[in-house]
């Protein structure tokens, strides 16, 4: 007897078929406003870093590319308000439990702080000259929770995803915005026209950048996070070396371990890189750490 099917294959339906969770209404201008934010937290951050250091070029680098991006991020906030009072209407009240209320605040204490940076590198002299210091220093204190309160923004809302990555999602924002930052002013830094012409202050803060993103590269638990960095430092000139199968080499290679082998052709062959390299226009900058093979004793 051939069976039939008794009971209908089932349908998901929702109430009057709407779906069950409400897609977002945002528009390209609020990626773009998450994006231009966090390039302004993480240029503050690095150019208050180059100012107490002494690397001129680089600080005055990043305070005009945090004002400038922070200019973009406000822009495309506001285009998607619709009108322009609603922001200052946010404003009008201070509401700790709610991120947007906070954030609209954090936006305008950084922004200001931010201008007067940026001016002073445009009238050094003065009162403006003399705050310079100060307003960077407090741009680089308001960067972290500029990069990271639009992470808390899309955690608090009802899409599943974001949602459940709260724990990590600030984390990630934090670390894209200080590598958009970094890979920003190593294309942009130039040296101060004060310093000596036999001092390659360009080359010296581009050094420091990139061994920064190779530090953040080698802590970066996001798999996406790390390829995106890894992109930027692509994109300067500064590859990765992996040289799996290659001849050990001591001048090259740090060797992390061995692999016994019987195979004669293999001896003194990398077998895995533990860590890998870095080298910056074919300049080795780090050697890689590998696992040599090594010959089996009988």
């Amino acid at each position: 007897m051939k069976e039939r099917r008794m009971v209908p294959s089932a349908e998901f339906r929702s109430y009057y078929g709407r779906p069950v969770v409400k897609a977002p209404v945002w528009r390209h201008d609020i990626a773009a406003y998450l994006f231009t934010g966090g390039l302004a937290a993480g240029s503050a951050l690095l150019a208050a870093g180059a100012d107490l250091t002494g690397r001129r070029g680089l600080r005055r680098a990043g305070r005009v590319a945090a004002l400038g991006a922070l200019g973009a991020s406000t822009y495309f906030l506001i285009n998607d308000l619709g009108r322009p009072e609603r922001f200052h209407h946010m404003l009008r009240v201070v509401k700790p439990t709610s991120p947007m209320s906070m954030g609209s605040w954090i936006l305008t204490a950084f922004g200001s702080a931010a201008g007067v940076a940026a001016a002073s590198e445009l009238v050094p002299r003065g009162f403006v000259g003399t705050a310079g210091r100060a307003a960077g220093l407090a741009a680089a204190a308001l960067a972290p929770p500029l990069a990271t309160y639009t992470a808390v923004l899309l955690a608090d809302t009802a899409t599943p995803s974001w949602h459940e990555a709260y724990p990590e999602l600030p984390f990630i924002f934090a670390g894209s915005a200080l590598a958009s930052g970094a890979a920003l002013l190593i294309l942009t830094a130039r040296p101060a026209r004060t310093e000596p012409a036999a001092v390659p202050a360009g080359d010296a803060d581009r050094g420091t950048l990139v061994q920064l993103c190779i530090y953040l590269r080698d802590r970066l638990t996001s798999t996406a996070l790390a390829t995106r960095l890894d992109q930027a430092l692509n994109q300067v000139g500064v590859s990765t070396v992996e040289p799996t199968g290659e001849r050990f080499d001591p001048s090259h290679h740090e060797a992390g371990g061995t692999l016994p082998t019987t195979d004669s052709k293999l001896v003194g062959t990398i077998a895995t890189v533990e860590a890998p390299g870095y080298a910056d226009r074919g300049v080795l900058l780090r050697p890689p750490v590998v696992t040599v093979y090594q010959r089996r004793q009988a």
